[in-house]
């Protein structure tokens, strides 16, 4: 069967900016000729007051943030090995380590640092290429592709894989630095998203007791880590009783200002009101000295609570403490205004920020951008980029994402590819956020051809496919009954180590089963069962909660008809026959359902 998954060659990829070029190239490609027309685009649309000015790239922030511009490999060895990892006959495992013993590349640091930047979503065929080096002689792993590894593991919840990996490294003896504290926060991080809060302190206990991280001190910095990500993720509970806990083991320790600041940030991101103003007094009660990360944290809370007259008393009470306020603390405020759509009173709280010390950032102007795209406003939202860039701050990719969300919410096509267009045309990267957008609103308008275009330029830029993009685009080719390139996307998926939901499993199973491809069918559910998957599909994970919420209606609408016969009935002979008759009826029903919910499981 004829796949989809390749990476073509430079000089074979059409690329998109060139089908939706709409502004001149500040350096033009003299032997590059532009296709003179196309189905969605045949003539450059006129010049529209909202156009986004886009900067050259010596006026933003450079897109590779660590740039490396003498690499210690060969561009033959990278494509090569990325050509084997996206090809679909081999699979992750013997094969593949064949396949690249048979290149005779000799593997370093470097080759695979950039190679996981282009595939962080794809574990398994990663997890065997790093296994693949270490194996070759000569190669030395650096901490930054240990800790890269261990992350990818980590964040396709292949834990055992990711400790084997490290106690591995721990107790060889070789190149001892590679384990380090850093990459405990990365499996603290992955486990408190995961949900798994017992298992991120069990790491963090087990972190402590290694004599490397009490040398380095490190101990209290991976404890903050600990209870920032368990907050960050929810458990704030389970952060604070932790917290309580170690201050009773210990009664010297002095806790810093940071643990108070995560915790508070923790309460109020759960929307605890009591607790965070609880934990606000306690911190007074113990001489603790705020900061303006301190009052920043609370500004920010109290607008997430939508008390934004409360978070402005606050600042008042900063400059009688004598802390001066800066874009920590306006930038809460400035954005609660902005997405309540209270512009006046947010472009006033900027006129404040613009005469304090440190002066509006990059965050300032993006929650003003996000609140204009929110509002429906893009002539107001372009006035505010306008303004940032003539103020010498830069714009960046999640500026420029506010406007593709705009352009996706409202289905309009041709306007995001023409930002697309200059941001390419400027010399900048799309991140993947950009190229998520970009797929979903092709996706909504059903551009299958736009799509999967998009497709090939976010593999070749550097950005691999994860599970929200894939499934988009597995659902588009089933609606337009490309089953077979559907069928291609999903295998490509398991053999990266993505899990596919369950609906996209059952939407394409019945589709193929439909449409008499059963043998692809049959291979299908062949794939599902060598990964682990829930057999539920999303309607069906409340169940017990359903079936609560069906019996507080109906308490509620037994309440509700008793009142009624109140307000009409005085005899209470008649009360008491309409209660039997109304209990006798709701009984009969309740059986029925229960007779039918029981047939149901049967079948």
């Amino acid at each position: 069967m004829k796949t989809l998954f390749f990476l073509p060659k430079p000089r074979y990829l059409l690329s998109l900016a060139s089908l939706f070029h709409t502004f001149p190239n500040p350096n033009p490609n003299p032997n590059f000729q532009r296709p003179s027309s196309h189905k969605l685009v045949n003539r450059p649309p006129p010049y529209r007051h909202w156009d986004l000015p886009i900067p050259t790239p010596r006026q933003t922030l450079n897109p590779n943030p660590n740039p490396n511009p003498v690499p210690n490999f060969s561009q033959a060895d990278f494509s090569s090995i990325c050509a084997l990892l996206t090809d679909p006959a081999l699979s992750s495992g013997a094969s593949l380590e064949d396949a690249l013993s048979r290149t005779g590349i000799k593997p370093c640091s470097g080759l695979l640092e950039a190679i996981f930047g282009h595939f962080d979503s794809s574990p398994k065929p990663l997890f065997t290429l790093f296994c693949w080096a270490v194996k070759q002689h000569g190669f030395e792993s650096s901490e930054t592709l240990f800790n890269f590894m261990v992350d990818v593991l980590a964040k396709s919840r292949a834990f055992d894989s990711a400790w084997l990996l490290l106690l591995d490294r721990a107790e060889a003896g070789e190149q001892p630095d590679l384990v380090s504290s850093n990459t405990f926060s990365i499996l603290i991080r992955r486990y408190a998203r995961a949900g798994m809060t017992f298992s991120a302190i069990r790491t963090f206990e087990f972190a402590r007791s290694l004599d490397s991280i009490r040398d380095q001190d490190s101990e209290w910095s991976l404890l903050e880590i600990l209870l920032d990500s368990l907050c960050k993720e929810g458990h704030v509970r389970v952060a604070s009783e932790y917290f309580d806990q170690q201050k009773g083991l210990n009664l010297s320790w002095v806790p810093s200002i940071r643990v108070y600041n995560i915790l508070l940030n923790g309460w109020f991101r759960s929307r605890k009101l009591k607790h965070a103003e609880r934990l606000w007094r306690t911190m007074k009660k113990e001489n603790v000295i705020p900061t303006v990360v301190t009052y920043g944290t609370l500004v920010e809370g109290y607008c997430r609570m939508r008390r934004s007259e409360r978070a402005i008393e606050l600042v008042d009470e900063m400059r009688v403490v004598g802390i001066e306020p800066n874009a920590i603390v306006y930038n809460p405020i400035i954005d609660s205004f902005s997405e309540a759509g209270r512009f006046k009173e947010a472009m006033g709280m900027m006129e404040r920020c613009l005469v304090s010390e440190t002066g509006p950032t990059i965050s300032t102007y993006n929650s003003l951008v996000k609140g204009f795209c929110k509002a429906g406003d893009l002539a107001g939202a372009s006035k505010v980029l306008r303004m940032m860039i003539s103020r010498d701050v830069a714009p960046t990719l999640t500026t420029y994402n506010y406007f593709f969300r705009y352009f996706s919410r409202y289905g309009k096509i041709e306007e995001g590819m023409n930002l697309y267009t200059k941001i390419i045309e400027s010399g900048h990267t799309p991140d993947r956020l950009s190229y998520h957008l970009l797929i979903k609103m092709m996706c909504e308008e059903e551009r299958l051809d736009l799509a999967m275009q998009v497709r090939k330029e976010m593999r070749v830029r550097g950005c691999d496919l994860d599970l929200a993009t894939s499934t988009m685009l597995i659902h588009l080719l089933c609606k337009m009954r490309k089953l077979e390139e559907a069928f291609a996307e999903f295998e490509d998926m398991i053999r990266r180590g993505i899990v596919p939901q369950y609906l996209t499993f059952e939407r394409m199973n019945n589709a193929l089963r439909k449409r008499g491809l059963t043998d692809m069918a049959r291979k299908l559910c062949e794939m599902m069962t060598y990964v682990p998957h829930s057999s539920k599909l999303p309607s069906t994970y409340s169940g017990d909660r359903d079936a609560s919420r069906e019996r507080k209606t109906s308490i509620i609408q037994r309440a509700e008809a008793i009142s009624d016969i109140l307000k009409t009935c005085n005899d209470p002979r008649e009360l008491v026959k309409r209660r039997s008759s109304f209990e006798n009826t709701t009984s009969v029903a309740d059986r029925l359902i229960e007779d039918i919910k029981r047939r149901a499981n049967k079948t």
